[in-house]
């Protein structure tokens, strides 16, 4: 393919008029031309589960809690923490069933019963939850994949199902302080989990072994995209040898760029790239050779002057394309927001932050059915967001953290609205967006007029 590096004639697209008051005025140093409105001021909003003014939103909307950190599951055991990524996995007869993960490293006894045990001694898992769209009210929540580590995000697949993943490469070999750390498995891995919850937890080794973040599916040919969360990250391809069966194994890829060999700094917002992919010869490996790098894959991608990112986190498939971001790209190390079109094998660089107070590192992503992008932030504001971002690269806050809890709930109290938000995903109406904040660990269900802005 000819190599070529160019612009987008839409670029000058990127800085239309509009802004937000005093956020804009915060943010005239930075990325204050692609600051829009959005829906509106933001406001502390009563949850109609608790009553607390958990959340911030702008006029209109409303929200209900659930699932926090300790509250009893529908087995009678306590919700785990950590609320991470998550994923609609079924609508049916107005139900709408979500899988969760819970982003927990602990060694000691997993949540839920031996049939959906991976390791005796590993922490982290999965949880489904029931969500009545009609209704509006929250049904029920369980256990569905436990004695994994570190399930931070993944994504649904086109065929209903959650694959969730491992973001640690810890195993029976792994020791701390010259100590075994007693896993009974080695980790790293990917597992799916049916709508049913009906889980074997069996890692899909083909996928690698690697420090992963997300995924998403193309439905057109089933190939499924995976991002990296470390400083040398590499974005993956994984093309199945059956379509919407990922056990039977496949290939795994990893991006390469004409031109280019790292993504982290020096890239125009509107850059376009023309990519290709080199083949993982070894998606087990998790180190170099006689290393405990963690980048045993990465490394082979390198080898074949495959591209570096910075922290791949979030990634979604919408409007025909798949979206990704880096939680510490850029020129000032506080995001970027790319796009990967599958049909062209372009990558293009549709925002980079260059002002805190507008975006600080970007993490999980999702797509509405309108279209519009959803970022939750995990920076170092007082008060962590998610925003809105159009196609374009227009950007506006939606939702502040604002958790305080005076009062004890379920062993939590305190100021936890510099806690990370995760997990974001539209019903398939667009009507209802389904969010978490990893700590105290709550899950939500927002609604309001959409249609009123660009979500």
């Amino acid at each position: 393919m000819t190599s070529r590096r160019r612009f987008l004639k839409s670029t000058a697209a990127l800085s239309l008029a509009g802004t937000l008051g005093q956020f804009s005025q915060r943010s005239a140093k930075g990325d204050a031309s692609h600051v829009i409105e959005g829906y509106g001021r933001l406001r502390p909003v009563a949850d109609e589960s608790t009553g607390l003014p958990l959340l911030q939103l702008p006029h209109g909307f409303r929200y209900r809690s659930f699932g926090w950190t300790g509250d009893p599951m529908k087995n009678g055991q306590r919700t785990p923490a950590a609320h991470d990524g998550m994923g609609i996995v079924r609508e049916q007869d107005g139900i709408i069933t979500l899988i969760r993960n819970h982003e927990l490293t602990r060694l000691g006894r997993p949540f839920g019963d031996r049939s959906i045990v991976y390791d005796q001694r590993a922490g982290g898992g999965c949880s489904r939850l029931r969500f009545d769209a009609e209704e509006g009210k929250w049904l029920d929540a369980e256990p569905v994949l436990a004695g994994t580590v570190k399930n931070c995000a993944g994504g649904p697949t086109s065929w209903g199902t959650w694959l969730s993943c491992e973001e640690s490469v810890l195993g029976t070999d792994s020791v701390k302080d010259g100590k075994s750390l007693g896993f009974e498995q080695d980790h790293g891995w990917i597992f799916e989990v049916p709508a049913d919850g009906t889980s074997s937890p069996q890692p899909l080794k083909a996928m690698g072994r690697f420090v992963h973040e997300a995924t998403a599916i193309d439905p057109q040919t089933g190939i499924v995209y995976e991002t990296e969360d470390r400083g040398t990250a590499g974005f993956y391809r994984f093309i199945p040898s059956t379509k919407q069966k990922l056990s039977d194994g496949g290939r795994l890829q990893m991006l390469k760029v004409d031109g280019r060999t790292d993504l982290r700094r020096g890239v125009q917002r509107g850059e376009v790239f023309d990519c290709s992919w080199v083949d993982i010869d070894d998606p087990e490996r998790a180190h170099s050779p006689g290393t405990d790098d963690e980048l045993g894959v990465f490394g082979q991608g390198k080898a074949q002057k495959a591209a570096t990112f910075a922290r791949l986190e979030g990634c979604w498939h919408g409007n025909g394309l798949i979206y990704l971001d880096s939680t510490s790209g850029g020129d000032k190390r506080l995001g970027q927001i790319w796009q990967y079109n599958p049909e062209q094998e372009q990558l293009t660089l549709i925002y980079e932050s260059s002002d805190a107070q507008v975006l600080e590192s970007p993490d999980n992503l999702a797509v509405s059915p309108r279209g519009g992008l959803v970022v939750c932030e995990d920076g170092d504001q007082k008060s962590q967001r998610v925003h809105g971002l159009t196609p374009d690269g227009r950007i506006f806050p939606f939702a502040a953290n604002n958790i305080e809890l005076k009062g004890e709930r379920n062993g939590f109290r305190g100021d936890y609205r510099e806690e990370e938000w995760a997990g974001s995903c539209f019903s398939s109406d667009g009507r209802w967006l389904f969010i978490n904040i990893q700590t105290p660990g709550v899950t939500f269900a927002i609604t309001g007029p959409w249609g009123k802005g660009l979500l």
